[in-house]
């Protein structure tokens, strides 16, 4: 895959340009993330900031973690799809939501929060795997 690659919300109002390589890709199989991917597990990008440039209009939404943390988001004001997630004692690294980017194929590095994983998913073999967070 060749970079920038280029991606964009449901409605098009946040524009996302990831110039470099994630550092890693994750599933996380954990219930908050169940019901933002309305699926088994979601996608997430860890990107330094620097290296992606977003456009567009965003809002805020953040909740307590299970580590004692805040999880704090933005998501696009138009269609409502979560554009990143990010610790806002340390905006250094963004968690880009794969849901922005078309036509790319980003493989999990590895599978997190496992212990939450539905019964009838299965991990395909030699991808590490980690109860909760490693």
């Amino acid at each position: 895959m060749s970079y920038p690659i280029k991606g964009a919300c449901q409605c098009g109002q946040v524009q996302i340009v990831l110039n470099n390589p994630p550092a890693k890709v994750l599933a996380c199989h954990c219930k908050e993330c169940q019901k933002l991917s309305t699926s088994v597990f979601s996608l997430t990008l860890f990107v330094k900031e620097e290296t992606v440039e977003i456009s567009g209009e965003m809002g805020d939404w953040s909740r307590n973690a299970d580590g004692g943390n805040t999880a704090a988001a933005k998501f696009c004001t138009g269609c409502g799809n979560r554009i990143y997630h990010y610790n806002p004692l340390d905006t250094s690294v963004l968690k880009l939501k794969l849901t922005a980017f078309d036509d790319v194929e980003f493989k999990p590095d590895a599978h997190i929060w496992v212990k939450s994983k539905k019964s009838w998913y299965q991990i395909p073999e030699g991808v590490p795997t980690f109860e909760t967070v490693p």
